[in-house]
């Protein structure tokens, strides 16, 4: 089937994958099954090209119209934008990548529908052994994954990836490396090549097919014009977008609770001894769970239009001191929408009962994968980090800026050294 070249018509193909992904979310989550083939599916239906600019084949949606459409996966399957959140923070990266024949290069693949996977992350025990074998320092993000180069000057990467969320479902990973002097950045290798090795390890309570596991590398080639996201420019926003994205699949998750508790509550054919009413449609204690999940929803949907479009302003601006702010509203959102939906996610079952309980009624998933999404980007430092701004005036550094150069310092150096 030809890709859409139009956002209307691949939004109507999108619509029609989240559909199908939607009905068969409860036993594939009770069979720890991967909906591989609809993951692919929505790369062909445009998907992935969400973000990437128009002349490279893309439809160049907003932040906002973005992150309501994750939303909307959210809600058909919660794994689905944890699944992409690599793809689009890498997509995220290459719009302000620096050189501009590797922004050029991998836009038009994206473009033409290819998909990028994460690998950033690594299990602490492997860190924990590097540390004391004396090749890693104990630092925050320490990465013990190499790239090595040979002596006909090809690289080759080779370590051990966890939390690699995506990357089985992938064309391309974006891996986090460090080379023989210490330096780190990312690097695009391919996801199939024989070096590549995922393992389905993760073990979540909730988020159980976004392919979380441990992936292993072992000599995989580093791609043409693989090195991307080299500057701190092209970096700028990314800690708001990665937890944008979370927000957005909360929100979702809120959607679904919303929906299916109506629904629920609707087969009802009996109430409680104690009820006021033989029919639970008519009960005012179980309408007032429902109207206390659709406050919780709205609460959700509406901090997550405040973040988007706060990080969609930053970028129009450019000012650091935007980005700031993006990061802190986000950090404000992040705490209030992970109380809302998971209250929500709680209260749900006081509207139906112990049928609810039900593996084939299939609610317990919601408060699951919300709790493993929360369980991201820590929420038990965020009050701190707003707090410590809003008293004595200290900006939080992204993640994302450390041990990244400027662009601005890399042309300076360059002109001394002349």
């Amino acid at each position: 089937m030809t890709a859409p070249s139009r956002l209307d018509h691949a939004l109507v193909r999108i619509r029609s994958v989240l559909a199908e992904l939607a009905l068969g979310v409860g036993a594939r989550d009770l069979a720890f099954e991967h909906p591989d083939e609809l993951v692919r599916e929505l790369a062909d239906a445009g998907f992935g090209r969400l973000r990437v600019p128009v002349e490279f084949g893309g439809f160049d949606v907003d932040l906002p119209t973005l992150f309501d459409l994750l939303a909307e996966a959210g809600q058909a399957d919660s794994n689905i934008p944890q699944i992409w959140r690599g793809h689009f923070t890498t997509v995220e990266i290459l719009r302000a990548e620096i050189d501009e024949d590797v922004r050029q290069y991998w836009l038009r693949r994206v473009g033409a529908g290819e998909v990028f996977g994460n690998a950033q992350s690594e299990p602490s025990a492997v860190v924990a052994e590097a540390v004391a074998a004396g090749a890693a320092v104990r630092e925050w993000g320490a990465t013990t994954t190499r790239v090595r180069t040979d002596e006909n000057g090809d690289r080759f990467v080779s370590g051990t990836k966890f939390y690699s969320t995506g990357a089985r479902f992938a064309d391309h990973i974006r891996a986090a490396v460090a080379d023989d002097k210490g330096t780190r950045g990312f690097v695009v290798i391919p996801a199939r090549h024989a070096g590549v090795t995922h393992v389905d390890d993760w073990d979540g309570i909730g988020q159980r097919q976004t392919g979380s596991g441990t992936t292993l590398f072992d000599d995989v080639p580093v791609e043409p014009h693989g090195d991307i996201g080299a500057f701190k420019e092209s970096l700028r926003g990314l800690d708001s977008f990665v937890q944008i994205v979370h927000l957005a699949n909360l929100t979702g998750i809120a959607r679904g609770i919303v929906t299916e508790t109506v629904d629920l509550v609707r087969a009802r054919t009996r109430t409680s001894l104690h009820a006021l009413t033989q029919t639970a449609t008519e009960d005012p204690e179980v309408l007032g769970v429902i109207g206390l999940l659709e406050t919780r929803r709205l609460t959700a949907e509406t901090l997550l239009r405040l973040a988007a479009q706060r990080l969609e302003d930053a970028h129009a601006g450019g000012a650091e001191a935007d980005f700031t702010r993006a990061y802190l509203d986000t950090s404000a959102a992040q705490v209030a929408v992970i109380e809302a939906v998971l209250d929500a996610a709680t209260r749900a079952f006081d509207a139906v009962g112990s049928s609810a309980a039900r593996n084939s009624v299939h609610l317990d998933r919601h408060w699951r994968n919300a709790r493993t999404l929360a369980s991201h980007n820590p929420v038990v430092y965020k009050p701190r980090v707003i707090g410590n701004f809003l008293v004595n005036d200290v900006a939080p550094v992204p993640g994302y800026y450390r041990n990244r150069p400027s662009v601005t310092d890399a042309a300076e150096r360059s002109e001394t050294s002349r």
